[in-house]
């Protein structure tokens, strides 16, 4: 058995046509309603980013009982179980999450691990290189992470460099390298459509975000009135589309691989994300949100079981 679980940051459903949103172009997260299973009730048990990665290594709630923090030595996490009973695991990243004070210790329970660098504001060009920052409007982050982030962009200039891409073709690599290969399981986790949503001009020509650089793609967490910031907010939501839908087209490399190498008959696929994300919804924006509305918690979640012929049907129990 091999499985591959690729798993999207801030992944809202309300921004997938497979949820009922029509204006959001993703034609590859449609292809799931016919190769997976679709849940039309599931949802995140803890959050935000080391909380959901604690409870899926675990299969424990973690909130509202432990915050941020790493995996404990005694913690059980099933893939270093699985590589225990013989099964190759194997994560590739670009979510510098796990590498920081209080995320560490979950990339060490795989066999091996590769990361990718450069997102939000992961400390890693040295930042008096930064491109100048033009997020000047009061809607948006301050702060050290976008000086940082503005340092990371000089090396991130093309979509090729963008570490989302690095990461899955990465992910495409390992599957082709492996089309022969039993008993693996590999997770491909992306930190897009997290904030920043920094996507190339071809995204956002999809959306008409005619904005110098995205001025409104790295709004800070805030309660926001909705009626006076209207314009700005859905300047906001279709920046965040653009970045979906540079997703989108990384998920349509991996479900192309997987059809190229006849691998849906011996290969599960699991497709998902951490949580959802305000966007000025109950006057919000941001995650860290109480109480734990739906667009936060009740998120997408794609399964093939080559064992069970699920494809193409939704279920509707709560998981």
């Amino acid at each position: 058995m091999r499985a591959v679980i690729v798993i999207f940051d801030t992944l809202n459903r309300c921004y997938l046509p497979n949820y009922g949103n029509t204006w959001v172009y993703a034609p590859n997260f449609k292809r799931l309603a016919n190769q997976c299973a679709t849940f039309e009730n599931f949802y995140a048990g803890s959050m935000p980013c080391m909380p959901a990665r604690r409870e899926l290594h675990t299969g424990r709630y973690n909130f509202p009982f432990r915050g941020w923090g790493p995996l404990e030595p005694f913690d059980f996490s099933v893939f270093e179980e699985l590589k225990t009973n013989g099964v190759y695991t194997h994560l590739i990243t670009d979510h510098d999450h796990y590498f920081e004070d209080g995320g560490a210790t979950y990339h060490n329970r795989y066999t091996t691990w590769e990361a990718f660098r450069g997102q939000e504001g992961d400390r890693w060009v040295p930042q008096d290189l930064a491109i100048p920052n033009l997020y000047l409007h009061p809607l948006n982050k301050k702060g050290i992470s976008v000086k940082q982030h503005f340092a990371n962009r000089t090396r991130m200039q093309t979509e090729d460099m963008m570490s989302t891409v690095r990461t899955i073709n990465a992910g495409v690599d390992y599957l082709k390298a492996h089309k022969d290969t039993d008993q693996f399981c590999l997770q491909i986790e992306c930190f897009d459509p997290h904030e920043p949503f920094y996507a190339p001009q071809k995204y956002r020509n999809i959306y008409r975000c005619l904005d110098e650089d995205g001025i409104f793609n790295w709004p800070a967490y805030q309660r926001i009135n909705v009626k006076e910031n209207c314009d700005e907010i859905v300047k906001v939501q279709k920046e965040y589309a653009a970045l979906l839908s540079m997703c989108d087209m990384q998920l349509g490399k991996i479900l192309d691989v997987i059809d190229e190498q006849d691998m849906w008959k011996d290969t599960l696929l699991i497709v998902t994300t951490d949580h959802g994300f305000l966007l000025g919804e109950h006057g919000f924006i941001g995650k860290n949100i109480f109480p734990p509305y739906e667009e936060l918690v009740h998120i997408p979640f794609f399964i093939h079981d080559p064992r069970h012929s699920w494809d193409g049907k939704r279920y509707n129990a709560l998981a």
